[in-house]
């Protein structure tokens, strides 16, 4: 059986990242599919590290399996800055859910003390709720060599750049770094082996959400999926405050990925110009996975609310999408395109 080989891109959202889990755990079930490489940020460095983890483990099933446990454990967090104290008091429908979170008393008095204090002022008594999560990864098969590369993102709060960590550097601060909403968490301080130097880090869905480029290593396949969870588009005009707040969002998490994939769509339109195979940037294949029609019904406060509901719908709607992706598409993989990437960008 010849198999398609693929590189995973795989955006963060917070508790929307159920919808990836949903992806991935279909895409698992696809015998003749290879996972070569992942590259993820926030919620999607968590789905990464947990199905690379699972893979060395126990094969795709391992994958599945790992996956099912870290979303049971993000389903367990109970903290006050990540709002799960509500799950209980939402109603069982995604869009209810939304709507009832978006404008709650409570929602809106968290919402504004994080905008109004600094996570440093809780001292001492300080506590990131996702440690004991990223600790409990066993790291000797998160950076093994074999299965897919793994590389996860995160920025750097000095100078405003990615990093890409990978291979042997991947470590519990790693996957806490690429995860730290500056808002909400203090940032993670990681040693540089090679300079010595400490540098601090936040999310790395400010800078690349998630990288491409580390993906576009000769070793790798040309196939790119994307399993975007953010809104390329919202046709309503954003007109509240948490409209407008959330559409900032969604905008300033998506502008890097939109950067990369321009940048690739310029690639090809020279190569075509030029009649040219290229010795340089390979003719990449773009593929995309995501449910905006879900994603618009929902908004930046139930990123926050990981509720065990929320979790199932998303990871049923990612399975779902996945289905018809490839059920439309998987004749495409190793062949072209199935994302019109100058159609996107005229």
């Amino acid at each position: 059986m010849v198999k398609k080989r693929i590189n995973l891109a795989l955006q963060g959202g917070g508790a929307h990242g159920a919808f990836t889990w949903g992806v991935l755990d279909r895409l698992l079930e696809e015998d003749d599919i290879e996972i070569a490489a992942i590259s993820g940020s926030s919620a999607g460095a968590m789905n990464g590290a947990a199905l690379k983890s699972g893979w060395i483990e126990g094969g795709a099933q391992g994958a599945r399996d790992k996956l099912d446990w870290l979303w049971g454990k993000l389903g367990a967090v109970h903290d006050m800055r990540m709002t799960t104290w509500l799950a209980g008091l939402m109603p069982d429908t995604t869009d209810l859910l939304h709507t009832a979170l978006e404008y709650s008393l409570p929602f809106t008095f968290a919402d504004t003390v994080s905008r109004m204090s600094s996570p440093y002022a809780f001292g001492p008594f300080y506590k990131n709720p996702l440690r004991p999560i990223a600790e409990a990864f066993e790291y000797e098969k998160v950076c093994a060599r074999a299965g897919p590369c793994l590389f996860v993102g995160a920025t750097n709060v000095r100078t405003g750049r990615i990093r890409v960590f990978s291979g042997e550097e991947m470590s519990a601060d790693v996957l806490l770094a690429s995860t730290c909403l500056p808002t909400l968490f203090q940032a993670v301080e990681i040693e540089d082996a090679g300079t010595g130097q400490t540098e601090a880090y936040w999310d790395g869905g400010y800078t690349g959400n998630p990288a491409l480029f580390p993906l576009f290593d000769k070793d790798l396949p040309d196939d790119i999926l994307i399993v975007n969870i953010n809104p390329l588009e919202r046709r309503d005009m954003p007109v509240t405050p948490q409209e407008i707040q959330n559409r900032i969002n969604e905008i300033s998490f998506n502008s890097s990925l939109l950067r990369e994939l321009r940048v690739i769509s310029y690639a090809q339109q020279m190569r075509k110009a030029w009649d040219s195979n290229g010795d340089g940037m390979k003719n990449l294949n773009v593929h995309m996975i995501a449910d905006d029609v879900l994603m618009n019904e929902l908004s930046v406060s139930t990123k926050l609310v990981p509720s065990p509901f929320l979790l199932i719908r998303m990871k049923d709607a990612g399975r779902e999408a996945a289905e018809a992706f490839l059920a439309q598409h998987k004749g495409d993989l190793n062949k072209r395109s199935s994302v019109d990437l100058e159609q996107m960008f005229t």
